[in-house]
Parts: C-alpha cells; structure tokens; sequence
C-alpha cells in the first residue's frame, strides 16, 4: 500500500493551474491517475486531442467541466464522470466562474497522443506537435504543418 498528499506531489507544466501525476508515487503500473485545478477559461490538455490505445475517464470533484466531443459539448458537474473510449476526440476545459477540481485516469498508462491546435498562420485546426522551448521552463505547441508556435505553457 502508498499513500500520498496531492499537495505533496509536484505539479507539472500544464494549460491548467495545477497537473499533478499521481500514478508514478503510488506505484500505479497500469493507469494514469493526475489530478487537475483548472482556473476559469483554462483546460485540461494542450488541445483538442485523442489517445488511439488509451481509455480516459475524468471525475469532477469540485466545477463543472464542459468537454469538446465529436458530438458537440458535454458538461460535467461536480460527483460526476465521462468516460472517453481510444481514438474519441476531446478537450475538457472550465467554461464557468469558480475554480475546477478533477481527476482523470488512464490506461493503459503510456498512450500516444494526437493533438490538433488552432494555427493562425495555416488557419483551422491542424496536427501540433508539444516541444520543450529553448532555454526557458515552458513547453510549446508547434503546427505539423507550417512549424509556426500555437500555443506557449509554463
């Protein structure tokens, strides 16, 4: 058995306030567990994305979520879950005026991510790729297809 305290555990650099990875210090082999303190306006991935092999299921602890689907918007509220199957495109952000608490879990644990990111240069929403920036404590999106920045987080 492991036991730990979210406020013990290092939150990582991510579009949300707070990204915590549970998983790893609790020795969890085979799921992703991370916990998420989302600010109004911010969102839980680097956008609009799927998980080919992976499961992805989301519970709200405190706000509500609203999730980008192929289906259009779905809103989750507090004591509330989605469940998102490999390959369903999603991006779960918080459209309301109090802070958003979560936890999203995984599995398998090590998926491969497609992501898609607004490019002002290319227009629409286009393959984006996550990259660390030079010399700074941020990540950045970059467009697949023209190599312009979409998006900077730190």
């Amino acid at each position: 058995m492991k036991r730990v305290s979210i406020a013990d555990v290092e939150s990582w650099i991510s579009p949300a306030s707070e990204r915590r990875p549970l998983a790893k210090v609790l020795g969890a082999e085979n799921v992703a567990i991370n916990y998420f303190e989302l600010e109004p306006g911010e969102q839980f991935g680097f956008g609009y994305h799927r998980h080919p092999d992976q499961e992805e299921v989301f519970y709200v602890l405190d706000g509500t979520a609203t999730f980008e689907t192929e289906d259009g918007d779905v809103t989750v509220s507090a004591d509330g879950a989605i469940r998102f199957e490999p390959g369903e495109w999603q991006l779960g952000r918080n459209e309301g005026d109090e802070r958003l608490r979560a936890l999203a879990l995984g599995a398998p644990p090590d998926s491969d991510t497609e992501l898609t990111r607004e490019c002002a240069d290319c227009g629409g929403r286009q393959p984006t790729r996550i990259e660390r920036a030079d010399g700074e404590d941020a990540l950045v999106t970059i467009c697949e297809t023209c190599g312009g920045e979409t998006g900077r987080f730190s």
